[in-house]
Formats: structure tokens, sequence, C-alpha cells
């Protein structure tokens, strides 16, 4: 099992910045992923961001150029820098943990969530 606990959410004027954490913990040997995914009221999950453990990078089209993801693995733990903070990225912000079972199988672990609220 791998347990993820996030934090750094809060609220924060648009513009500003923020920088949430992700602390794993249990079994967290051979993450092949680590993502962040954001959930705002009345809409669906989305991916903000992730990164595979060669240290590739992907973005939603929403926050490129704006957000950072990164890891440190002395630390286990995955970080989502967040600049210029817009209205529209308020939402509950959710880190999630991949592993590679088989071609067919993955796991998937998740925390439980930190609110981030971008005021206008």
């Amino acid at each position: 099992q791998v347990q993820l606990v996030e934090s750094g959410g809060g609220l924060v004027q648009a513009g500003g910045s923020l920088r949430l954490s992700c602390a794993a913990s249990g079994t967290i040997f051979n993450i092949d992923a680590l993502g962040w995914y954001r959930q705002a009221p009345g809409k669906q999950r989305e991916l903000v961001a992730r990164i595979t453990s060669a240290g590739s990078t992907n973005y939603a089209d929403s926050v490129k150029g704006r957000f950072t993801i990164s890891r440190d693995n002395t630390k286990n733990t995955a970080y989502l820098e967040m600049n210029s903070l817009k209205p529209e990225d308020t939402a509950v912000y959710y880190c999630n943990a991949m592993r590679v079972i088989s071609a067919f199988t993955t796991n998937n672990y998740w925390g439980q969530g930190t609110q981030v609220t971008v005021s206008s």
C-alpha cells in the first residue's frame, strides 16, 4: 500500500502562488508516475500535471507555463508549484501515484485532497 498526504493548499489572491506538497509513505518503491489532479464543484476530475520516474512531465493546457511539477526522491515528496493563479484554478487538488503492474493493469493511490481557493 501507498499512502499520500497533500498539504499546502489555502486561499490566495489571483496572480499569487502556492506550492502543494505530496508526502508518500508505505510501499513507495517503483512508483512509475506521480500526478496532480483537481476537481472543482460540479465538474469532472482532471489531470493537472504528471511526472514519470524518468522525469518526463506533462501538463494540462490550462496550466502550461504557470504550474511546475517536481519530485524529491530523498524526501519521498512530490510538489506542484502554482504561479499566476486564476479563480478558475479553484478546486480540491489530489495527489496520485501510479504503479504499472502489467501491460493491462495499474495500481493507483490517492491522497485525501487539499483545497485551493483563488479569489478574484
